[in-house]
């Protein structure tokens, strides 16, 4: 197997282009610029060699192969909604898209699972399930926008993590093309299997360091029963509105969606939106048989809590409500350039860690808005600054926030994954021989280090 190949070396792309149709391979200046950049705010320091938009599994495995032999360096990529740079593409890189295999393949009602191309997005695979009474619980605030195999690809999370758990526990079996351009199958179609090691959960949040995921056998559920019911609550501030949170928790109430919107997000989105709301926002929604019952008492709980609470089943009363919740990352938006973190702590201390945000943002002088899956502990610290890079005072707050979560019991990162943003923290929390351990497993899937070089581990 060739040694990767150094970035900017001259590589020819005659042989990669005969491998493929003329319109899947991508030279355009301007495609290949977007590709530098995704979400999270960072950009690559130059465009990518080219990019391969495959619509099928073998485009991916003759680019992997191309790839493979010439020592180039790969760089997956889908919708490019990811929020730690994980998808980002720089001088000498091939890009290899599956935004374009988009299909839903397969729905068996009576197994109640689906088989899906990676670049099928979540509502609308959701919106293609509903026609046979099924779902597919993940759920990120992206969901709009985001492919399956992302959310695949970095454990994504979402609001309805609080009832419905993250990806991982919703992926039956995967499609993946290796480094060398060989396709593998991990996984069951059946509700059990444990032959071997599970290689799915090992691919499952690997951030396309060990594959390229193009094809899923995804578990499903039944479209909930009964009515949904909405509760939304202003506070005075963060901590209290944890501990109502807390509180919920503590009565052993699991609602499907429970969310915490911190007083500076806040006061920008009611900027943003010219809708007057002050204070932090509390958002809890129920569901299923039992959903009128449980939604009252969670009311109850915040408005003991000192909530000024609206509870609601009407259908459009309640997107207002959500939407107070959806619409953050596009209100911090249109103050500056952002930068979204993604820490997780014990449920037990999540206010604490918006204490601990809200000092480390006042130490260092930077404008840090959070909001958090209070359902689960996972927070989104998001710094809000002028100019295209972070400051070395938002670094420097951002260390301290990455500290106090790991010494609360938690993690770097709950949902968006490592990527190339949280790289230098990883001992932190992993430890040299732990991180050790994962290197090995990446060069024992990928011995020339072509797949996603830089990113997560």
């Amino acid at each position: 197997m060739a040694a990767r190949r150094r970035p900017g070396a001259q590589v020819s792309l005659e042989a990669l282009q005969a491998a493929l149709p003329d319109h899947v391979l991508v030279t355009d200046p301007v495609a290949l610029d977007v590709a530098r950049a995704d979400k999270s705010g960072h950009r690559s320091a130059a465009a990518p060699l080219a990019i391969v938009e495959a619509e099928s599994v073998e485009h991916v495995q003759a680019a992997m192969r191309w790839a493979s032999e010439h020592g180039v360096a790969v760089v997956p990529r889908a919708a490019g909604t990811g929020l730690a740079g994980g998808a980002i593409a720089g001088a000498g890189e091939l890009v290899v898209s599956v935004d374009r295999m988009r299909s839903l393949l397969h729905v068996s009602l009576v197994d109640q699972s689906c088989v899906v191309e990676p670049g099928i997005r979540n509502a609308e695979l959701n919106d293609l399930l509903a026609a046979h009474g099924l779902w597919w619980p993940p759920d990120p605030a992206s969901r709009a926008i985001s492919t399956v195999g992302g959310n695949i690809a970095t454990n994504a999370g979402g609001l309805l993590c609080a009832k419905y758990g993250v990806t991982r526990e919703w992926v039956l079996a995967l499609d993946v093309v290796l480094a060398d351009g060989s396709l593998i199958t991990t996984g069951h179609r059946t509700v059990k299997g444990v032959t071997g090691l599970d290689l799915t959960a090992l691919i499952i949040g690997s951030e396309g360091t060990l594959g390229i995921i193009v094809g899923a056998t995804l578990k499903l559920r039944p479209l909930v029963e009964g009515g949904i019911w909405t509760v939304g609550a202003f506070f005075e501030d963060e901590a209290i509105a944890a501990a109502a949170c807390t509180a919920v928790t503590a009565a052993r109430i699991r609602p499907a969606i429970m969310e915490l919107v911190g007083r500076d997000a806040v006061t920008m989105l009611a900027a943003y939106s010219g809708q007057p709301m002050h204070g932090a926002f509390v958002l809890v929604q129920t569901d299923d048989l039992g959903a009128e019952a449980s939604s009252e008492t969670v009311a109850q709980i915040l408005a003991a809590h000192g909530g000024r609470v609206e509870r609601t089943d009407d259908p459009g009363r309640a997107d207002v409500l959500v939407q107070v919740r959806r619409q953050v990352h596009w209100a911090l938006e249109s103050f500056g350039t952002v930068l979204v973190e993604d820490v997780s702590v014990p449920r037990s201390r999540l206010a604490d860690m918006f204490r601990a945000c809200d000092e480390a943002a006042a130490r260092h002088g930077v404008r840090l808005a959070t909001t958090a899956h209070a359902g689960d502990g996972n927070l989104h610290p998001t710094f809000v600054f002028d100019g295209p890079e972070p400051s070395p005072a938002i670094w420097a707050c951002a260390d301290e926030v990455f500290e106090a979560a790991i010494a609360m019991g938690g993690t770097l990162t709950g949902e968006h994954g490592v990527g190339i943003l949280k790289r230098r923290w990883l001992v932190d929390e992993l430890g040299e021989r732990q991180l050790a351990l994962q290197r090995a497993v990446k060069a024992a899937f990928d011995p020339a280090g072509i797949l996603n070089p830089g990113k997560a581990v």
